[in-house]
Formats: C-alpha cells, structure tokens, sequence
C-alpha cells in the first residue's frame, strides 16, 4: 500500500497503539506528525520505523490543553500542507477502584484528556480540512469495548470512552458537508505496556482474577490503516478489534 502525498497526525504516538499506528502509515507511504507529552519518545518511535526524518515531524504537545493542540496542528500544516487523517489516540486511566472513592483529580486527568483531549483534535482537523484544497478528510478517534462493556472499577475511563462514541456519531453526521468521514475503532486487548496486566490476571465482573487473552498490537495499526484507506465516500462508523478469545461477547 502505498500513500505518498498523504498527511496524518497521531496523537499519543510515543508509545503503545499510537506508535504502532504511527509506524504503520509511516510504512504505507504518509508523512506523519506524531503528537505525545515527550519529544524523546516521539522521535523513538521515528527511528523504530526506519524511514527517513524528513517523513515524519515530532509535536510535543498535551492533548489536554487546547492551545497547544491547535498550535501543534498548526505546526503541522505549516510543514506539510495539508492534514488527511487524523487518529485521536492519547488516552489515559485512573486508578482501578470503586467510584466513590475516585478523587476528583483523577476523574478530571482522565476526562481532560480522554474525552476534551478528542475533542480539541476534531476542532482543529475540522477547520483545516474544512478549509483545504482538495477538501475534506478523515478522523479516526480511538474508543474502546469499554464504550460497550465497563471493567469493574473504571468509571472514568467507561464514561469517556462513552462519550467518545458521541463525538464520534455527531463529527460523522456534522463533517458531511465538508466530506470529512469520521470513525471510531473499539480495541480489546492489544499487548501494550498498559494492557500487560491483562496477562497477569485482572478483576472479571464476579470478582474473580482472570488472565486473559490478548493480541499482537500490529493488528490494531492494520486495522486503523485500513480505515485511513477507503475513500472518503466510505466510511467505517465504527470497528472492534479484539482478541478472539476475550470475554467480551455473551456472559464471558
């Protein structure tokens, strides 16, 4: 595949789906803006994938504080020219334990960036793709089975990844007219640093401790980079990708 000429952004590429994402469309021919809180693990990411710098542009930013998003977005065009897709990725969580006992610190880390964070990165892509000749592109914002099924103890992180899935249907329905697709990929259990404890047995919804299944990350940047690839009159609302054997479907 290859998509010389094409522009994405990946926010939260210095570590786990956001650099195997951001390598991917690095392989299939993208200049890529790789957006995260640190410039070294932003540019490891670019020399894990072996292309040439000149490819790629490092945006240290905080997907929490607007104005850093939109001057990294900015930064991006500035050096590009354009923006085609973006992949609304950085997400954090908050500690595993019972709501009534979450600080509200941690409730408004977790929002700040999950749920505004997305936000703030669909503003800024409406109004360059908005405004740019050809018109138009494409968002892909990184949600989460969790939108469908919680984990015990996971309040915040449940209930923005929720709200992603409307930020989702409204920027899908509200970029129309300017022939933006917007889109959203549900992800269960890649292996990443995060999703490691899964392999060392995390709370099921009896109580229990259970190790659970899990799937090569790679996956998940195919799958992301096939949703890069339809033509904008295509567009997946939303994919899950999951390993197979999780317990996700049914009772578990």
């Amino acid at each position: 595949m290859s998509s010389t000429g094409k522009v994405a952004l990946i926010t939260g590429a210095g570590s786990g789906v956001g650099r195997a994402v951001a390598i991917a469309f690095l392989h299939a021919g993208y200049r890529v803006g790789l957006m995260g809180r640190r410039a070294e693990t932003l540019a490891e990411t670019i020399a894990l994938s072996g292309v040439h710098p000149s490819h790629a542009r490092v945006l240290p930013a905080d997907v929490s504080f607007p104005a850093q998003v939109h001057a990294a977005f900015d930064d991006l065009v500035a050096a590009f020219g354009r923006l085609d897709v973006l992949f609304n990725n950085a997400g954090i969580g908050a500690p595993a334990i019972p709501l009534e006992d979450l600080s509200v610190e941690d409730w408004r880390a977790v929002v700040d960036t999950n749920l505004s964070g997305v936000f703030y990165g669909m503003q800024a892509a409406f109004r360059i793709m908005k405004a740019q000749t050809p018109r138009g592109g494409r968002i892909i914002n990184n949600g989460s089975v969790s939108a469908y099924a919680p984990r015990p103890n996971s309040a915040a992180y449940t209930a923005t990844k929720h709200g992603v899935l409307g930020l989702t249907k409204v920027g899908a329905l509200d970029g129309r007219k300017y022939d933006i697709a917007v889109g959203e990929i549900d992800i269960g259990n890649a292996l990443t640093d995060m999703a490691y404890k899964m392999t060392q047995g995390v709370p099921q919804a009896n109580g229990e401790i259970a190790i659970e299944p899990v799937m090569d990350v790679e996956h998940v940047a195919q799958a992301v980079l096939h949703m890069a690839s339809l033509p904008l009159e295509s567009n997946i609302l939303s994919m899950t990708v999951m390993a197979t054997k999780m317990p996700f479907v049914g009772r578990g």
